[in-house]
């Protein structure tokens, strides 16, 4: 048995557009919780699991960021969510898609995970699985906010305007960790695109684009245009990149340059290798992030810009 590794937990609260500085602090403050619960489940002796489902949850309730209760809202004005998660230990993944009326699509999306002998469930199957396993449902106003009420209706109002699609539609939360026992995961919640179609699904719940996770590598979690990740399979890509040898930060930016490259898609990256190193890069505007790892909590929201502080 190796001795004991060294816990990481990585954070992001989606790639975007500028952040109105009245939004900025909510935001830190959201993303700074999120990765200090990880971190100290990991420091608790729990499992790379345990700290992305954690620290996803608590990005989930909070109402600034475009999961769970702060989900955007699709074209009949609904919230339907999406999420997974995956354990590098086994591969063993569970993802949920178009999901309704939950609080926390990534705890459902971990249930699939390990209470079925799939991977991935959908829109009322994905219900009727939550109800068997006592989830509880929540009224659906529950999950939706003022702002994303506005969103939705200048959305309508402009739409066909240029630039309409690629930037502004960059939210997700996600996590990747690393544990004291060498285990790695990653877990991804959103809940999708301004004005999307009913039933329309992106990258976030999509094992090997929303995220990867394996012990050999290490993992990932993605943000972005969910339809240019998909064609990419940037998950996947970014990780054959530090494969084959390439740093964590340049596999980032090689495979999120591809995708720029081909298709116009801006997206971010968070990433933890088997070693314990971590590392976030981004091509949107800005991307809220924070990294906990040897007592230190390291976070930023704009390109230039990264703080350090000591952990309590």
């Amino acid at each position: 048995m190796n001795p004991d590794m060294n816990p990481v937990v990585v954070v992001h609260g989606g790639g975007a557009s500028k952040i109105s500085k009245d939004r900025k602090e909510r935001v830190r403050q959201g993303i700074l919780e999120a990765a200090q619960v990880g971190y100290k489940i990991l420091t608790e002796g729990g499992s790379a699991v345990d700290a992305v489902e954690g620290a996803v949850t608590i990005l989930e309730d909070h109402p600034e960021f475009n999961a769970g209760c702060g989900s955007v809202l699709n074209a009949n004005g609904d919230v339907e969510m999406d999420a997974s998660i995956m354990n590098g230990k086994d591969l063993s993944a569970g993802a949920v898609s178009a999901v309704r009326c939950i609080a926390n699509p990534i705890k459902l999306a971990r249930l699939v995970m390990e209470k079925t002998t799939h991977c991935f469930l959908t829109d009322q199957g994905a219900a009727k699985f939550a109800a068997a396993m006592g989830v509880p449902t929540i009224p659906k106003e529950q999950l939706v906010t003022e702002r994303n009420i506005k969103r939705l209706e200048k959305e309508k109002h402009e739409k066909g305007a240029p630039n309409s699609d690629c930037q502004k539609n960059l939210g997700t939360v996600g996590a990747v960790a690393l544990d004291r026992k060498g285990n790695v995961a990653y877990a991804t919640s959103t809940g999708g695109i301004v004005n999307k179609m009913v039933g329309r699904v992106g990258d976030t719940p999509c094992i090997g684009s929303g995220g990867y996770a394996d012990n050999d590598i290490g993992a990932i979690s993605t943000t972005g245009h969910g339809e240019s990740i998909l064609k990419v399979n940037l998950a996947r890509l970014t990780l054959f990149h530090v494969e084959q040898g390439k740093t964590l930060e340049e596999a980032a930016d090689m495979s999120l340059g591809y995708m720029k490259s081909k298709l116009k898609g801006l997206g971010g990256v968070i990433l933890v290798s088997k070693a314990g190193d971590w590392a976030v890069r981004w091509t949107s505007a800005s991307m809220p992030w924070a990294a906990a790892k040897d007592g230190k909590l390291h976070s930023g929201i704009d390109l230039e810009e990264t703080s350090v502080t000591d952990l309590p």
